[in-house]
């Protein structure tokens, strides 16, 4: 199942010459740096360097617009009613309760790790969910999803090249 929706992602994205390739999957939600890397490196046999810088950039755009636009939006919902802003409220309130605790323990620090840590969830659309539902402002998370995207960018290109030495 994985194979074939890789499949079906390097066949969407081969239409786009190499380069803008690997920038666009670095923005797609669902794998982020965890896609652009192993694909820029091991697909497109595009330059260590040149995957490396695509892959950030791609990334921090989208991070960047959610971070600055997010929190108009949720004011923006608190202002209507109806369903759906009662239902975001409500979801984000229990999401904040629940994890309230692991914030104000850890701090800024869960930032870099949920962005950082590259699994499934996580990454720097995680980082910037998790910036809006603490309220931490743009100023703050936006240099912790930065360096999460950093160090997430270095275990994924060892992962990347370890692998492909092995395999």
């Amino acid at each position: 199942m994985l194979n074939s929706f890789l499949e079906i992602v390097i066949n969407f994205f081969s239409v786009f010459p190499r380069d803008l390739a690997v920038f666009l999957l670095s923005m797609f939600p669902v794998g982020e740096l965890k896609l652009s890397l192993p694909v820029g490196l091991l697909v497109y046999h595009l330059p260590i360097w040149q995957v490396v810088v695509l892959s950030i950039v791609g990334n921090m755009i989208p991070t960047t617009v959610i971070l600055f636009f997010a929190d108009r939006f949720h004011c923006w919902v608190e202002k209507r009613s109806g369903f759906f802003s009662k239902r975001w409220i409500n979801t984000l309130a229990k999401i904040q309760k629940k994890f309230s605790g692991r914030y104000e323990k850890y701090g800024l620090i869960i930032l870099v790790l949920i962005t950082s840590i590259p699994v499934p969830g996580s990454g720097a659309y995680a980082g910037a969910l998790a910036a809006l539902v603490f309220g931490i402002s743009v100023k703050k998370s936006l240099p912790c999803i930065f360096s999460g995207i950093l160090l997430s960018t270095l275990i994924i290109i060892l992962l990347t090249i370890g692998v492909d030495k092995v395999f």
